[in-house]
């Protein structure tokens, strides 16, 4: 029980890595109306969900998502800390990787 634990921990600490790498490294915009419009275009990569994040936001961007055939990953955290997680100092519901550079986050959509 408590390696399942210690790996799912593992995992949520490898993904905001990832995420922050991303930001870092690649090319991201933050916030639900650029989601949304990057899903309905295509042009993103991935979207990455907080958990708490308004369900009408959410079922947007993942319907437009599944139009589009771009992966929706959900974070397993709240809006703070996926924005903590990006280095931004305020909450962050969204975010649309355009270009993931080095982290390679599209692993985890798999």
């Amino acid at each position: 029980m408590a390696r399942k634990k210690q790996a799912a921990e593992s995992s949520e600490q490898s993904l905001a890595r990832a995420i922050r790498l991303c930001v870092d490294s690649g090319k991201v915009e933050f916030g639900s109306n650029a989601g949304i419009k990057r899903a309905l275009s295509g042009k993103a990569k991935l979207v990455v969900l907080a958990k708490n994040c308004p369900a009408i936001l959410a079922q947007d961007a993942t319907r437009f998502c599944k139009l589009s055939g771009i992966p929706v990953l959900v974070y397993d955290g709240n809006s703070i800390d996926l924005g903590t997680v990006a280095g931004k100092p305020h909450s962050v519901a969204m975010v649309s990787i355009i270009d993931e550079g080095n982290s390679g986050i599209m692993a985890f959509c798999k």
